[in-house]
Parts: C-alpha cells; sequence; structure tokens
C-alpha cells in the first residue's frame, strides 16, 4: 500500500492534480453508469458516483471532493433523473438527498485525513526522537566506557606510587574491577537490545575474563538453558559470575596452574540456579561465607542480594558458588 499512500500525498500536495483527478474520477462513474444503465432497475441515478466522491475526497483531499460531487450531482441529474438531458425539477429530492448524504461522507473522510496526517506527523516525530535518542545513548556509553578506562589508568599510576604491599593489592583489586566494570559496559551497550540470550553471554564473558587474566591454561565451559534476561538484572550478574571466575583463577590455580572452570545456568520451579565450579583444591577447612572479608566476595553477597537470591559456596570435586534466585 505505500504506492497509494504515495500518490495521494501527490494528490494531496498539487491542487490542480487533485482537481485533475476528481474530474477523471467522476467521468469514469458516469462511463461505467452509462455502461450498466441497462442492468439496472430505475431509480439509482448515484450508485456509480457515491464511491467516486469518497476515494476522491480520502486521496486528494476536501476542494477536489466536493468537486466530485458538484460534477457527480450534474450529471447524474442530467443524464439518470427524467427528463432525460435536461434539469428537470421532478429530481430535486434524489439530488437534495444525494448531496446530504455526500456532505456528511466528504466531511467524515476530510476529519479522518485530518487525525491520520497528525498521527503520520507523530510517528514521524517519534521515529526521529528514537534515532536521537539512541545516538544520544551511544554516545553516553562511549562516554562512561571512556571513563571508566580512564579511572582504570589513574588507579594503575596510583599503585605504582604506593610501596606499602596492603595498598598496593587493594588499588590493584580496585582497578581490576573497574576494567571488568568497562568490558562489561561495552558488551552491553547495545540501546536496541532489551533482554539477552543469557547463554551466550556467559560464554562472551566468560572467554573475555579469562583472556584479560592472562589464563589460556584454565579452560572453561558454560552450560545454560534458554534464558532470556533484562538488562536491569544481567549486569548484576555479570559482575557476580565474573568475580567468581576471577575468584577460581587466583586461588584454584595460582601461577598458571592449569585447570577448568564451568559454568552452568539452570531454570527450576520458577527460580534460576546459577552455579561456578572449578577442579582446584576446593574450599579451605572451615569456610564460612559471611565470615569473608575479601572485596570479591563482599561484592557478590551484594549483588545477590539484590537480586533478591541466596549465594552458598561449598566442596564438591573443588569449589562450587551456587546463586538461587527469582526468574
Amino acid at each position: 500500500m505505500g504506492w497509494l499512500h504515495g500518490f495521494s500525498l501527490k494528490l494531496r500536495g498539487n491542487l490542480a492534480f487533485g482537481l485533475a483527478f476528481a474530474l477523471a474520477a467522476v467521468g469514469g462513474s458516469l462511463a461505467v453508469r452509462l455502461i450498466v444503465e441497462a442492468l439496472l432497475p430505475p431509480g439509482f441515478p448515484f450508485i456509480t458516483f457515491f464511491p467516486s466522491v469518497m476515494i476522491v475526497t480520502y486521496l486528494a483531499g476536501l476542494r477536489p471532493g466536493i468537486l466530485a460531487a458538484v460534477l457527480s450531482v450534474l450529471a447524474a441529474w442530467y443524464f439518470f433523473i427524467p427528463p432525460a438531458d435536461a434539469y428537470g425539477v421532478r429530481g430535486g429530492g434524489a439530488v437534495a438527498f444525494f448531496i446530504l448524504v455526500a456532505a456528511i461522507d466528504i466531511a467524515i473522510i476530510h476529519a479522518m485525513r485530518i487525525a491520520l496526517d497528525r498521527l503520520d506527523g507523530e510517528r514521524r516525530r517519534s521515529a526521529e526522537l528514537s534515532r536521537q535518542s539512541q545516538v544520544m545513548f551511544a554516545e553516553l556509553q562511549h562516554r562512561v566506557s571512556n571513563n571508566l578506562q580512564l579511572v582504570s589508568t589513574l588507579l594503575m599510576i596510583g599503585q605504582s606510587k604506593v610501596s606499602e604491599p596492603l595498598a598496593v593489592k587493594v588499588l590493584e583489586e580496585a582497578r581490576s574491577r573497574v576494567a571488568m566494570l568497562g568490558r562489561l559496559h561495552r558488551m552491553l551497550h547495545d540501546p536496541t537490545r532489551q533482554d539477552v540470550d543469557l547463554g551466550d553471554y556467559l560464554r562472551e564473558l566468560c572467554q573475555e575474563v579469562i583472556w584479560s587474566a592472562g589464563a589460556p591454561q584454565v579452560n572453561w565451559e558454560v552450560a545454560a538453558d534458554p534464558i532470556r534476561v533484562p538488562a536491569d538484572k544481567l549486569i548484576p550478574l555479570a559482575l557476580i559470575v565474573a568475580e567468581l571466575v576471577c575468584n577460581s583463577l587466583e586461588h584454584a590455580f595460582p601461577e598458571g596452574q592449569p585447570g577448568k572452570i564451568s559454568v552452568s545456568v539452570a531454570v527450576r520451579d520458577g527460580s534460576i540456579r546459577l552455579a561456578e565450579r572449578d577442579n582446584g583444591p576446593g574450599l579451605p577447612p572451615g569456610f564460612d561465607l559471611d565470615a569473608q572479608t575479601s572485596l570479591g566476595l563482599r561484592i557478590v553477597r551484594s549483588l545477590a542480594a539484590q537480586l533478591r537470591g541466596r549465594l552458598t559456596m561449598a566442596n564438591d570435586g573443588g569449589a562450587v558458588a551456587t546463586l538461587v534466585f527469582p526468574a
């Protein structure tokens, strides 16, 4: 129907073109009426003219529609209302009826066209605003990513000027997490994505984290049910998985030792169960998650609470961290 819309725009944008279309439409209606004259019962002089008036008004606008109605009255009155080939007084009632119905049709169609034109204008404005917002959103994400990279660089510079071991460690952890936030932000910057397949995203995330950590000797795998997650849940989930993977890399496979990290996601009874495990030496005896003071695990616990979930850690052929939260 795109060609019809374009044709209507040409008719309504050029009055002479619209009036010529009205003349042609009435001429066509007259020709059809003359052809089917013998097949029609008496008393229907305007039967082929009503459609032309409505079509002309819809496609060409108000003034061509009025012209089509006037020409239709004159043509039908002259040719099809007795006495033939003349304008007799006897046809006044039929003419008045046609004028009334045509006026109502023209008014309704004209009002509808005004409403449709306004709606089309609002759609165009909405599309333009959407395009502008996407451009601004992309620019914002770019600036945020650059700022996070700048913060990471400043922390690295500050770390190089500190000699106290604890301060060096704290700054290194902070720099690492800011850099991770920057990577996650770049992976999530697409404004057209309302939700994301969790399995695909976690595969991309694990590859990025292990590559950034410089641990090619560690194998990894992600097994996930088909789950689509909105961005507001994906960000804390991504941070949790990244922290758990980094924790395994640091404690299960120190000094470049080989190993394997597995991440699984499954939906069970209205809840999502996410498990991250490694095949390292496991948790130390007497490990108590609530008593841990490391920044990474504190972040993970805080993010788990944000998801209204429960995080547990145990040994099962290595360390296993399990997060269960509402789907």
